[in-house]
């Protein structure tokens, strides 16, 4: 013991410095009004009670129980070491997405960053490109295309079976319309290369991040690197494909980003950064639109009365196409009961829980300050099921959009001002493009009443939404 002692005395002396210095540093900083809230355990905070609360179809409730206790406005959580202010209604969401814009900046966890391979950077490079990928002329390409590969899917896959799980069908079905239109891939073999890992990928992405072998977190990383490799391998082809003829190479997004320069005429993205920028548009894009038209699906089982009325305006599109002629922008214009349903169904069961911002300066909000560091969270879950702003908001009731459109800050699955979602409308187009396949073809019914919900990456039936088919006579 006695040959410790020194040991244990400039050690005890280490450890008050670092006590002084600590409280020095807290006594230091400026005295903010800080939103209300709870910090909860150490480091952890409130992680697990926010993900938990994803994985019993509730976020919703983590809210409201706050907004109940601290303000209907703006209050104070703390994730995984982060202090977050939650933004929560009409005026909140306003001021988030378009007043404080210049206050903020996309923020990603680190431990997602390195499950998809993709930095924050990554993220905001690929928005550079999107707006002419998904510019008006560029959409009405991809409506017979959706069409035509909705068509095949269906006959494949659907009516063949009596009984089918739909959410696998439809992540099968969306991650095809994103390699073709994405990548220009359609080889089987080849998108069975991103189909597998990706699952992994998509398990692991928002589980607890610990990398030990066995876990899902450990499972994704190495999804992550397998997915780049194999998007590696179909750069390498592009660029032959490229060099020998470029002009009859199709203008995917994936040419579009290889051809693109910078204003010295060098290549704008580096070799590491464009299969990162895949990996983060494939999770954005394949998952959102996925869920969104499994529930249409879902709530068009639960409301026969509505399945009729989409019926009859797809049956009235339908009925004005020739033998093997594909959907076209005048039609998809046209189905204005079928995208009311789709935004109702994107009312109650948003795609994505929410999405966070990084403070890089300091800024207040109705007499709060949030501090320069801290991490900014909004969710449409705040304000899409709250009565003051929807009536009877669990009744799924599309005439709702028919109607008065709600405020727009109060509905919000795509987000809303500068960094509102841009792929709004190709989402838009995907979903009605598949409403009109499925209702022209079948009616269905769901096989599990009351199916629990739950979020993964994005929220889904916990069991897939098995439906039985009813194919129709004609």
């Amino acid at each position: 013991m006695d040959l410790l002692s020194p040991y244990l005395f400039h050690f005890t002396i280490f450890i008050i410095s670092l006590s002084l210095v600590f409280i020095w540093k807290i006594k230091s900083r400026p005295a903010y009004n800080l939103p209300h809230g709870n910090k909860s355990w150490p480091f952890i905070g409130e992680t697990l009670e926010f993900f938990l609360a994803g994985k019993r179809g509730e976020p919703e409730k983590f809210i409201d129980d706050r907004t109940s206790k601290y303000s209907t406005d703006v209050f104070r959580m703390s994730m995984l070491g982060n202090d977050v202010a939650v933004f929560c209604s009409e005026d909140a969401n306003r001021f988030l997405l378009s007043t404080a814009n210049k206050y903020l900046k996309v923020w990603l966890p680190e431990a997602s960053q390195k499950a998809i391979g993709a930095t924050v950077h990554d993220v905001e490079k690929l928005r550079s490109v999107l707006p002419e990928f998904l510019k008006t002329d560029a959409l009405k390409h991809y409506i017979p295309i959706m069409d035509s590969m909705a068509k095949q899917h269906l006959e494949a896959d659907w009516l063949p079976n009596k009984e089918v799980k739909a959410l696998p069908l439809l992540k099968k079905l969306t991650l095809a319309l994103a390699c073709k239109l994405f990548l220009n891939v359609t080889a089987a073999e080849d998108i069975s290369r991103i189909e597998k890992p990706f699952a992994a990928l998509v398990e692991g992405m928002l589980s607890i991040p610990i990398n030990f072998p066995g876990t899902a977190y450990r499972g994704a990383l190495k999804a992550t690197k397998i997915i780049h490799k194999n998007i590696l391998s179909i750069i390498e082809k592009r660029r032959r494909e490229l060099s020998q003829h470029a002009e009859s190479v199709a203008p995917d997004l994936l040419t579009r980003i290889l051809l693109k320069t910078d204003e010295d005429g060098k290549a704008a993205f580096s070799e590491k950064e464009i299969p990162s920028m895949i990996v983060a548009l494939l999770m954005a894009s394949h998952d959102t639109i996925t869920s969104a038209i499994v529930f249409v699906l879902k709530y068009l089982a639960e409301n026969p009365s509505v399945y009729s009325e989409v019926l009859k305006e797809q049956m009235e599109i339908g009925s004005s196409k020739g033998p093997g002629e594909l959907l076209n922008w005048n039609d998809v214009q046209n189905m204005k009961y079928s995208w009311c349903v789709g935004c109702e169904s994107l009312r109650i069961a948003p795609p994505s829980q929410g999405n966070f911002r990084e403070a890089i300066a300091d800024f207040t909000y109705q007499g709060f300050t949030i501090p320069k560091g801290w991490k900014a969270y909004w969710s449409p879950y705040s304000t899409h099921k709250n009565p003051k702003y929807f009536k009877d908001p669990v009744k799924f009731e599309p005439s709702r959009f028919q109607r008065n459109p709600p405020p727009p800050y109060t509905y919000v699955p795509f987000g809303r001002g500068p960094h509102m979602c841009p792929g709004k409308e190709f989402a838009r187009i995907g979903m009605l493009v598949f409403m009109h396949n499925i209702v022209t073809k079948f009616k269905w019914q769901t096989i599990i009443p009351d199916e629990k919900i739950t979020f993964t990456a994005t929220i889904i039936p916990a069991e897939g939404l098995p439906i039985r088919l009813q194919p129709h006579d004609n």
